[in-house]
């Protein structure tokens, strides 16, 4: 994979501001045990449709294993990592239907499904049947997702407007 210096430059500036989202989302404790927003994912939705997979998939896997280290939990690699390159492809697969779904919904099975890997992956570590808990985590998952998607959206509106914005997306793309 050739990465011009542009890519780099993008795909460095959306792992920091994942990274620092996720941060500032585990400085925070959850209203809701076992819930968070998942600001983060949202750049690795700006990655995967200004970037493509194997940008969306670099910043998922950067941000993933420095936000683990940097909370000081490491285990969180073995759960976010797999979910969240599970998410990705997910939602790459979606955004071959774009004319039918919309950045809401596929953010929305996005994040479902990175909680339904995460709780797999327990399950099988833990050897703890934890089925009982999918359909909450779908809930939240669902509301997460909702909030990345209406955020990509009017992120989107809102940088579409400016010259900057667009000369940028272009040099990224070439």
């Amino acid at each position: 994979m050739k990465l011009s210096a542009k890519k780099i430059a993008f795909l460095s500036l959306l792992t920091g501001l994942g990274l620092i989202s996720f941060l500032l989302e585990q400085a925070f404790p959850s209203p809701i045990a076992g819930t968070k927003l998942g600001i983060s994912n949202l750049f690795s939705l700006f990655a995967l449709v200004f970037a493509g997979y194997r940008g969306a998939i670099l910043v998922t896997l950067s941000r993933t294993v420095l936000g683990s280290l940097f909370a000081g939990n490491p285990s969180l690699i073995i759960y976010s990592l797999t979910a969240g390159i599970a998410s990705v492809t997910l939602s790459r697969f979606l955004l071959f239907f774009r004319k039918r779904i919309s950045f809401v919904a596929v953010s929305v099975a996005s994040a479902v499904s990175h909680n339904a890997v995460q709780l797999l992956i327990y399950s099988l570590l833990s050897g703890v049947p934890l089925r009982e808990y999918l359909p909450f985590l779908a809930l939240s998952g669902s509301v997460a997702g909702a909030f990345v998607g209406l955020s990509f959206v009017y992120a989107m509106k809102f940088l579409s407007r400016t010259a900057e914005f667009r000369a940028f997306r272009e040099g990224v793309a070439a």
